[in-house]
């Protein structure tokens, strides 16, 4: 047994010559790993995600548009990547049609990767497009450090490049909406009813998620008027940054709410809509990414487990009279949903069609759908 433990001490890629990068926060801590996608520097807000599986759906998901992904789960790359193919108009195993984070970042990684659908290695991805991603750190203290501290810049420096080069971004002063939202209407699926899907960021299987419920969906730009075409019901998409950086959108918001039309949103379209009612949004410390935010049914004592991504919330205090919260997250007691008193208009904060994480919300998609 002995002689077993010190065979196996050393991880097997130890051996790998892996480049030296490193983690820099604004703060100035500093913490060195090892490459194992593009061997790039980039910067972007640091973020952590408690989920211990769905890379492929995070690194495609626009609402982290901008920044740099920390995952608490301690592998990575274990299952590989699926392959790009379509079904039904939209990515068939991805939420987008590329990787919107700006690095990933990981306590270990698998170079040997196993799953009947994998067509490739996340690190043969990462490297396709041109993301840097960087293992041997220590997720554990980053994400705690993160959440006494708060979310924060940060940048990736590779080995032999000059650190003070590169500066950091801030996402959140961009409006990371208009740049991830589509720039053409689209359509999707048939049927009778027609929602039309606001595009700040959608996750396909919103998408899906519609149209396998017999719907027509107009998907269209995050600023289009979409208030001079015929539709039966308005949908809001999730998507990245500052809500205060959509304020387009919220005004058509505010006018479609004039017409009476049943209208749903989703994390950043929770935010708009609260945002067109009147109340205000404000940032949270670190936010909330993962797969097991418990929240509970308000005037109820049903709880569900979401998937969630949002660094921004509702002020549950700033609501009209006419509106109410519809779920509130049981670890913080934040907003989680909000909901008009005699009108048909409903949101949620967390991803109730869930790529990837539980399904135990996705029936309100189907309490929108009998709402047209």
């Amino acid at each position: 047994m002995l002689i077993f433990a010190k065979y196996f001490t050393q991880p097997l890629h130890s051996m790998r010559q892996s480049k030296r990068a490193f983690l820099i926060l604004e703060d100035g801590t500093t913490m060195e790993g090892k490459s194992f996608g593009y061997e790039g520097s980039t910067a972007g807000e640091v973020v952590f995600n408690t989920a211990m599986t769905g890379y492929p759906e995070s690194l495609t998901d626009p609402s982290y548009q901008g920044q740099i992904l920390v995952t608490t789960y301690p592998i990575l790359g274990n299952y590989g990547v699926p392959p790009r193919r379509e079904k039904d108009d939209v990515s068939e195993y991805y939420e987008s049609d590329h990787i919107h984070c700006k690095a990933i970042v990981a306590q270990d990684y698998s170079f040997e990767h196993s799953h009947w659908q994998a067509d490739r290695s996340l690190a043969q991805w990462l490297q396709e497009e041109k993301i840097p991603g960087i293992y041997g750190i220590d997720t554990r203290a980053l994400t705690k450090h993160l959440r006494e501290h708060g979310s924060m810049l940060g940048k990736i420096v590779m080995e032999g490049e000059d650190a003070d080069a590169i500066p950091f971004y801030d996402p959140n002063k961009e409006n990371l909406v208009a740049k991830v939202s589509c720039k053409e209407v689209e359509v999707h699926g048939d049927g009778e009813k027609t929602v039309v899907l606001v595009d700040c960021g959608v996750k396909h299987n919103i998408i899906r998620c519609l149209t396998r419920r017999g719907v027509k969906v107009i998907r269209v730009p995050w600023n289009y008027d979409f208030t001079s075409i015929p539709y039966d019901g308005l949908f809001i998409s999730n998507g990245p940054g500052n809500p205060d950086m959509a304020g387009e959108t919220v005004e058509l918001i505010r006018k479609a709410m004039t017409t009476g039309k049943p209208i749903c949103g989703i994390c950043m379209g929770n935010q708009l809509l609260a945002k067109a009612a009147g109340a205000k949004t404000y940032k949270l410390k670190y936010g909330h990414r993962s797969h097991n935010q418990p929240v509970r049914r308000a005037g109820t004592e049903r709880c569900f487990i979401t998937s969630q991504n949002h660094g921004f919330a509702v002020d549950n205090d700033t609501l009209p009279a006419d509106w109410e919260p519809l779920f509130i997250n049981m670890n913080d007691g934040t907003n989680e949903g909000i909901r008009h008193k005699t009108l048909p208009y409903f949101s949620a904060q967390f991803h109730p069609e869930a790529s990837s994480g539980p399904k135990d919300t996705e029936f309100l998609f189907d309490e929108f759908i009998a709402m047209i």
